[in-house]
């Protein structure tokens, strides 16, 4: 998209990843994992809890199958791969088999703008807020290119306390997070919070330094990054040989 061409310049000086690639392999183990039955009077895809590294887990923290998977708010592939397979996984993760962590892997600041409102509302809307921001990626992209690189600069020009609140004010994600439950003062903090957007940026760091994420989405199964599978078409086959 050429219009980001400034993007990429002013990323907080991460390693952007390319959109789409996956490298590694998952050994999976033949074995016919058992459901396990959720808490009384809860469904295990609304059991979320943030885990310490500070991402949210869903379902049994016991699952056999535990599935990590390394996205991007402004990555196509990973917005196509939310609409596939977001169904499909709640219903693995309802079997109680396997377990499912969604971990931004942030390559520019409009990421970083999504993500932070994305976890503004706490684990229990994580997973529908996320889903729903990827069903707004074309219209945000659309606002974005609206903006030209000047504008975009100029944003990225504010004190890192502002500028991902401007941003996310530019490109529409303050209102549409506020129409999904979060109050315009707490979308304000969460932007503003300079710890958060750090520690974000850090996460990239630490993932390229133990899995070598070479793109996203990129898929851990059993804490192994997982091979040729960056849409759902290939990585079903890689879970039902992992005993799903």
């Amino acid at each position: 998209m050429k219009a980001f061409s400034g993007i990429a310049l002013l990323a907080l000086s991460l390693t952007l990843a390319a959109c789409g690639k996956s490298e590694g392999g998952a050994k999976p183990s033949g074995e016919s994992v058992a459901a396990v039955a959720p808490p009384a009077g809860a469904s295990w895809s609304e059991t979320v809890a943030e885990t310490p590294e500070g991402y949210y887990r869903m379902g049994n923290p016991s699952a056999a199958v535990k599935l990590v998977e390394y996205g991007s708010y402004t990555c196509s592939h990973c917005r196509d791969f939310s609409t596939e397979a977001s169904e499909e996984i709640r219903k693995l993760v309802d079997s109680g088999k396997m377990s499912f962590e969604f971990r931004t892997y942030v390559r520019d600041p409009i990421d970083i703008s999504t993500a932070l409102l994305a976890r503004c509302g706490g684990k229990d809307i994580y997973y529908p807020l996320s889903e729903q921001f990827f069903t707004n990626q074309n219209a945000m992209f659309e606002k974005a290119q609206a903006l030209g690189d000047q504008r975009y600069q100029a944003l990225m020009s504010a004190p890192p306390a502002q500028r991902f609140g401007q941003l996310a004010d530019a490109l529409g994600l303050v209102e549409f997070a506020q129409q999904r439950g979060i109050a315009a003062d707490q979308a304000k903090m969460c932007l503003a919070d300079t710890a958060s957007a750090e520690k974000l940026a850090k996460g990239v760091e630490t993932a390229n330094s133990q899995y070598q994420i070479s793109g996203t989405p990129s898929f851990l199964l059993n804490g192994v990054l997982v091979d040729n599978a960056a849409n759902w078409a290939a990585l079903q086959p890689k879970l039902k040989a992992a005993g799903l």
